[in-house]
């Protein structure tokens, strides 16, 4: 029997990198050219590996990845990873604050429920073309989309031509909900709230290193996390286990873990976005890094309780370098969500502008979650719906928006019932200590990380 371990075969990764050198910019044709002439396979659009294994091609796919790697990309000077070079980069790098406001316990239970609700609604359609989840939506008289998919009254052929995801469909459909089910969009924050808890908000990203061979399951990882932890296994240091040989380091794993970064910080996006960036370059670089920063930033100005939504995103933008490709699409994504009142208008015309992407790259998911927020403006249900709604990767921007949302709402009882009540208060998990966890028990998890005494294990 073989054992084919997706996300990480050098055969596998080599036309993911082709791909990556073309978005950002370096001249790969002669490499792109030996790989296929030897019979490579070019990345395939919304899987990790190619349709057949190829492990005869090991070598050479080794070699070129070495190669891919010596290739600097143009962009390099208006995108950096050093921290000190983004904040150089960032004219309004926001002050930092040594006077935050506390954070309510209430306004936290509600980011951890908005969260799981939000994750949950997209989690069915993840990794369905556009026009297949409006197909399947508007088949059950859902669309635009309000609640819950179902397969209830399904048509046959529909549902054969546009399959749920086939790991959500038996826990995420309304008729099938039991409580929140396992996803590394849960998954993630609940290992932050473990490493603070364990090594205080001055952590270092090789304590996150062990921490994630410690208690995060390998099978559990995806995209660059897994490539990072193959790294780690191999014995490369962090933070060189975010570019070897991973061409998935601009993709939306880093801003997946972004969000308690940003909520014990309340009211200081600054202190927020650099504990992101110690987090996120473990497995990210450059624009992914980005993510994670823009997110954390964001929530942190939402935790603080005085801002609106375009308040939030605008926190968010101020420590993102603004010639990166990052900023101009969380930029593109404001612009056209203000630009129409009809948000099917606007998805469109962001897949018109970043559709060549990889639909778990992290700029066509900024640019939706800047857009559903933006539309949403606040509003809980709208802000998830116009997430999941608008594709790609559809459970982390409907977990990322309901997240926000559910900070600006306050408190439990300002989300509507039909989110929140299915959850029945209760996360399966696989990080150890955690599973059926309640949120309101997350909540105070939470709670007592923002507390100054509490910072100190």
């Amino acid at each position: 029997m073989t054992v084919r371990v997706t996300w990480v075969q050098p055969e596998d990764l080599v036309g993911h990198e082709l791909r990556q050198a073309a978005e950002d910019g370096r001249d790969a044709r002669d490499i792109a050219r030996r790989w296929y002439e030897a019979g490579g396979a070019p990345a395939p659009e919304r899987a990790g590996a190619s349709n057949q294994p190829a492990p005869e091609l090991r070598v050479l796919a080794e070699r070129l990845l070495d190669e891919l790697a010596l290739l600097e990309p143009p962009s390099g000077i208006d995108e950096p990873t050093d921290l000190a070079a983004i904040r150089a980069a960032c004219p309004d790098w926001p002050t930092p604050r040594t006077d935050a406001p506390p954070v309510g316990l209430d306004r936290l239970h509600a980011a951890w429920l908005g969260r799981a609700a939000g994750c949950l609604l997209g989690k069915p359609v993840e990794k369905l073309p556009l026009n297949g989840i409006r197909a399947l939506a508007r088949a059950t008289g859902n669309w635009p989309l309000t609640t819950w998919f179902t397969a209830r009254n399904l048509p046959a052929p529909l549902a054969a031509t546009y399959p749920w995801n086939r790991r959500s469909a038996p826990n995420s459909l309304a008729e099938n909900i039991d409580g929140m089910p396992e996803d590394d969009d849960l998954n993630y924050p609940l290992l932050t709230v473990l490493l603070l808890q364990r090594y205080g908000p001055s952590f270092t990203t090789g304590d996150l290193a062990r921490l994630w061979l410690d208690e995060l399951p390998a099978g559990r990882t995806f995209t660059a996390e897994r490539v990072a932890y193959r790294n780690l296994l191999d014995g490369i240091e962090p933070p060189h286990t975010a570019g070897y040989h991973n061409p998935f380091r601009e993709w939306i794993g880093a801003q997946i873990r972004a969000d308690v970064h940003g909520w014990t910080h309340p009211g200081d996006p600054a202190a927020a976005a650099e504990q992101a960036h110690r987090d996120a370059v473990l497995s990210h670089t450059a624009n992914g890094v980005y993510g994670a920063m823009f997110t954390a930033a964001a929530l942190a100005e939402a935790a603080g309780g005085s801002s609106d939504v375009h308040g939030c995103l605008a926190a968010g933008l101020r420590v993102v370098p603004p010639r990166s490709r990052l900023a101009q699409a969380v930029r593109f994504g404001v612009a056209a969500a203000r630009g129409s009142a009809c948000f099917d208008a606007v998805a469109d015309r962001l897949h018109a502008e970043y559709g060549r992407y990889h639909w778990v790259h992290v700029l066509p998911n900024a640019a939706l979650l800047a857009a559903a927020l933006t539309h949403g403006d606040g509003d809980f249900s709208l802000s998830i719906c116009r997430a999941v709604s608008g594709g790609w990767d559809t459970d982390s921007n409907g977990a990322t928006a309901g997240s926000l949302a559910g900070l600006l709402a306050g408190a439990p009882s300002m989300l509507p019932d039909r989110w929140t009540t299915p959850l029945k208060n209760r996360l399966a998990s696989s990080v150890p200590g955690f599973d059926a966890i309640g949120f309101d028990e997350l909540a105070e998890q939470t709670h007592r990380l923002t507390h100054k005494e509490a910072l100190c294990p």
